[in-house]
């Protein structure tokens, strides 16, 4: 018994770390052989699979790119088509408020030629009224002057000619007088 417990006591002193020779062999041989498998079946697919994914990832990084591009030209044009609108809004906005400045300055003119039509028909429909009310007046005043003085001086003044004659000196007396008191 004392021979099997330093038997055991041997082996327990052997570090647990390292295997005994034939099961490291066996391991050894079989890491190879599943290594080998794997590296000859295994790892192409793998990198199969992984240079598959690098190029569609660079495929997608490369089409993001040129849509990042054709979106930025896009966008430039956009903006220059909107430069170019403002600016056409702004030039009709002057052009409409130049025409609007003419338009109101030609009805302007027009209601000035229009209102001075209107004073000159006045004036002249007053001055025509004035040389009928002034005719009929005179007419009237010259009657009521010849019936006046037919009556004072006691004959008839029914002779047209004298009458007239009368009538005028008499108006133009007025007439003079009312010119001085101006």
């Amino acid at each position: 018994m004392i021979a099997n417990l330093v038997q055991l006591a041997a082996e327990e002193e052997q570090n647990p770390l390292i295997p005994p020779g034939p099961e490291l062999l066996v391991g050894t041989i079989a890491f190879a052989i599943v290594f080998f498998v794997f590296w000859k079946k295994l790892l192409p697919n793998i990198n199969k699979v992984l240079e598959e994914r690098r190029a569609a990832i660079e495929g997608g990084i490369e089409e993001a790119e040129a849509m990042q591009v054709e979106a930025q030209s896009v966008l430039e044009q956009y903006k220059a088509q909107l430069a170019e609108a403002r600016h056409e809004a702004a030039r009709l906005r002057q052009e409409a408020q130049e025409q609007g400045a003419t338009l109101i300055a030609e009805m302007r003119a027009e209601g000035q030629r229009q209102r001075e039509e209107i004073v000159a028909a006045g004036h002249a429909q007053i001055e025509a009224d004035r040389k009928a009310a002034a005719s009929a007046l005179r007419q009237d005043v010259g009657k009521l002057a010849t019936d006046l003085a037919g009556k004072l001086v006691g004959e008839s003044l029914e002779d047209h000619a004298r009458q007239s004659r009368v009538i005028d000196r008499f108006l133009d007396e007025l007439d003079q007088k009312a010119e001085a008191a101006r």
